[in-house]
């Protein structure tokens, strides 16, 4: 999927978080977390598979956590991206087909 436009998606209230995705060259992570000790790892681990399953290859990917649980954090991951690739809901593969 290419990324064509800044996108943003999520909030900065308490267990939720907020994913900015950007054109760039590769793979890029800026990754800042209440949680960091603790989870940092599997933080990026979860934005990194997610980007990698929705075949994004270029993208400067900025995550501000606070305390998102891994399904919030890769749902946020997503609609950054299918925001930023101008995905309509006409062509967004609903219904589990997004793996």
């Amino acid at each position: 999927m290419e990324i064509l436009k800044s996108a943003a998606a999520g909030t900065l209230e308490s267990s939720d978080c907020m994913v900015t995705v950007e054109p760039g060259e590769g793979i890029t992570l800026d990754l800042s977390s209440s949680v960091m000790n603790q989870y940092g790892r599997q933080i990026k681990a979860a934005v990194l598979e997610t980007l990698e399953r929705l075949d994004v290859k270029n993208c400067s990917v900025t995550v501000v956590d606070k305390g998102a649980l891994e399904c919030t954090l890769k749902a946020r991951v997503e609609c950054a991206v299918f925001r930023s690739s101008d995905a309509s809901s006409a062509n967004i593969p609903w219904g589990g087909a997004v793996r």
